[in-house]
């Protein structure tokens, strides 16, 4: 889209929808513009105050977008994660507005990214808790038991975005007596792949069509309570944190994504080292974005090398205390006490 100015370009509305149009066609995911839009708004109501009027683009310069990265930290005490999402907003607009000669070069070309802590591993649920929640979910009111049982089961037992879950279909469930798999169609940045549904996701998600009189393959999977129309992503993250509540679960907060990382350890505990089949599985395009569920904890790390030292030992041990043990009566020294090779 060619944007046409009329005297230098202003950091305002204008401009923003273009900006909002051109992500549009590059067909970015709707959430990712809707983060940018937001960010950059902040950013205008930020730079505003402080000059006290509208301010031309050409006008902002490095300077002016490091001291709103060191408001954003000083001030707002966001962590560097989410510093550093609205850092990368700036880096695209006016990246944009650079290739749109709104401006001679991008003030942001220079602005870097925090340094962020790695990641420490991400906590999932316990089989005991597993259990609670879905216990809680098959005794939910309302004619909603089967629904939220075969929700919960498919977010556990697939790993799926509460988006990708929220906008499935009938028709993206292939659920056979002995195999079956979900096609998510719009994943992260607009991908689609296949990941594959065991028997307790099958069955449950079999029960809960029966309650589905003469269903049509195109409507929504998860219905909400009303009928007709598919749980929001906001539905179905309350009806998680919900059953959490009546589960009692209080070690970890339970949202919709704890059931993504629960499904996520499970896997590599159940497949060592299989980083590459897991982040397909996921829908990640980089495998450092998986490899955070392989970083160890201390507590996880400790327990098993101290396990290893008591065996060894304990074997040790009973090598020398059969080797000091009195022989049978009769037994010949040289003979039977000693093995031959």
């Amino acid at each position: 889209m060619r944007v046409i100015q009329r005297g230098p370009a202003i950091l305002g509305d204008g401009v923003l929808r273009d900006f909002a149009r051109s992500l549009q066609a590059a067909d970015l995911a709707a959430a990712t513009g809707r983060g940018y839009a937001a960010d950059l708004g902040r950013f205008r109501a930020w730079i505003e105050d402080s000059r006290g009027e509208a301010v031309p683009l050409r006008r902002i310069t490095t300077v002016d977008l490091a001291s709103y990265r060191q408001h954003l930290i000083r001030s707002e005490k966001l962590r560097a994660a989410s510093v550093n999402r609205k850092v990368q907003a700036l880096k695209k607009f006016f990246g944009w507005a650079e290739h749109k000669k709104l401006i001679r070069g991008s003030p942001a070309a220079a602005l870097r990214f925090l340094r962020r802590q790695k990641r420490a591993q991400p906590k999932g649920l316990r089989e005991e808790e597993i259990q609670a929640l879905l216990r809680a979910a098959g005794q939910t009111g309302h004619g909603l038991a089967r629904r939220n049982y075969a929700l919960l089961q498919l977010l556990l037992q697939t790993g799926l975005r509460v988006g990708e879950a929220s906008r499935l279909a009938i028709a993206d469930c292939e659920i056979n007596d002995r195999s079956g798999m979900v096609r998510v169609r719009a994943g992260k940045g607009g991908k689609e792949r296949e990941v594959p549904l065991n028997a307790s996701v099958r069955r449950a998600v079999a029960l809960y069509l029966k309650t589905r009189e003469d269903y049509d393959s195109g409507e929504p999977l998860f219905l909400s309570e009303r009928g007709g129309q598919a749980m929001s992503l906001r539905t179905v993250q309350a009806t998680i944190q919900e059953l959490a509540r009546r589960a009692k679960i209080t070690r970890i907060p339970v949202s919709a994504h704890s059931c993504r990382h629960t499904f996520a350890l499970n896997f590599l505990r159940r497949n060592p080292g299989k980083l590459i089949e897991l982040a397909a599985l996921l829908g990640h395009e980089s495998l450092d974005t998986t490899a955070v569920y392989l970083r160890l904890q201390p507590k996880t790390w400790h327990a098993p090398w101290r396990r290893a030292t008591m065996n060894s030992d304990a074997r040790t041990r009973n090598e020398r205390c059969a080797r000091r043990s009195p022989r049978p009566a009769g037994q010949r020294r040289g003979v039977a006490g000693r093995s031959r090779h």
